[in-house]
């Protein structure tokens, strides 16, 4: 029996994918190669170019393989994008999720982990931000991810398709060996933009805005490890193999850290006088995004390898300094 990964040649997906081999586990990576990249998959897993929308091509690689669960990464989630093309962003990923549980029901698989987000939230009402906090997006993106999670719990509701969905902000680092890496064109993350800077592509780092009502002034994240946020997934997936019901967790450091503090971070992490200047806010930015992981933790048993981000930094820099083209190096 397989593990389906759908967006596997992403940033996340194709870490999901590399500990899922390194568990001996048999997995199949659909993915349209968008913004993902063929290099980043595992050579274990057994690869498909296929659009999450294109229904026929999907009911192929499930003809083909034998699929007991599903962990879905494939779609788009550049916020300020699905602000200025909202339709984009409702085809593919409220869309698609659609058309893979269509197929689902169809093969009678029930079980899909879902990487959703805490955008879901909007501007929270408490931090840090809980699994019961109403869900309120404030963009397009935020908003077809709540769909996906609403649709998911009515195809329960009808078909029994079990469903956890994983809710979480920033995700930063690599995998220890540097292989896998993120590679976005463009890049608009904060970690790989500090260390472009650290390796010379940028000129320097812009922090936008230092007036926020946070200790330093600058607006405080949560980071979690790429690594770290895979491993969720597989717990995830081991939580509805056990046959328990459908849920929601958030997944995040506890500790937030503001734009500043990574810079110094990735200072140290990287050896390098990382130049940095302020700029004006963006508009929309909350002062703090932190999410509470403690329902994940108790419940999944999680426990996250990189609570300190200089270390997580680290492991970005071993990728940048070994790939500072992405996978265009390869």
């Amino acid at each position: 029996m397989s593990v389906l990964v759908l967006g596997g040649a992403g940033y996340i997906g194709s870490h999901m994918v590399k500990r899922l081999v390194q568990n001996n586990q048999d997995v199949v990576v659909v993915d349209s190669l968008v913004t993902g990249h063929r290099q980043a998959v595992d050579p274990k897993a057994t690869f498909y170019q296929v659009d999450i929308r294109d229904k026929d091509a999907l009911r192929e690689v499930f003809q083909k393989e034998n699929i007991e669960q599903v962990v879905h990464f494939a779609a788009f989630s550049i916020v300020p994008e699905s602000v200025a093309n909202p339709l984009k962003y409702f085809d593919n990923n409220t869309s698609g999720m659609i058309t893979l549980l269509e197929v689902m029901k169809e093969f009678d698989v029930k079980q899909i982990v879902f990487s959703s987000t805490a955008a879901t939230y909007g501007n929270p009402v408490h931090i840090p931000i809980k699994e019961t906090d109403p869900q309120q997006p404030i963009n397009p993106y935020g908003e077809s991810k709540l769909m996906m999670e609403k649709i998911m719990d009515w195809a329960d509701q009808a078909d029994g398709i079990k469903w956890v969905a994983l809710r979480y902000f920033n995700v930063a680092g690599a995998i220890e060996d540097g292989s896998i890496g993120e590679d976005h064109n463009p890049e608009t993350h904060l970690v790989p933009i500090i260390l472009q800077a650290a390796n010379g592509q940028r000129d320097h780092i812009e922090m936008f805005g230092d007036d926020y009502n946070t200790p330093d002034g600058f607006n405080v994240r949560d980071y979690v490890h790429v690594i770290d946020l895979a491993d969720a997934h597989i717990l995830a997936l081991k939580y509805l193999a056990e046959g328990n019901d459908s849920n929601q967790f958030n997944l995040g450091s506890a500790t937030g850290f503001s734009v500043k503090e990574m810079v110094e971070a990735a200072r140290k992490a990287t050896g390098v006088d990382i130049k940095a200047q302020v700029g004006p806010r963006r508009p929309g930015d909350p002062d703090i995004l932190v999410a509470n992981s403690d329902k994940a933790r108790d419940v999944l048993g999680w426990k996250p390898n990189y609570d300190n981000v200089e270390d997580i930094i680290k492991t970005a820099w071993n990728w940048t300094e070994s790939h500072p083209n992405g996978y265009n190096d390869k």
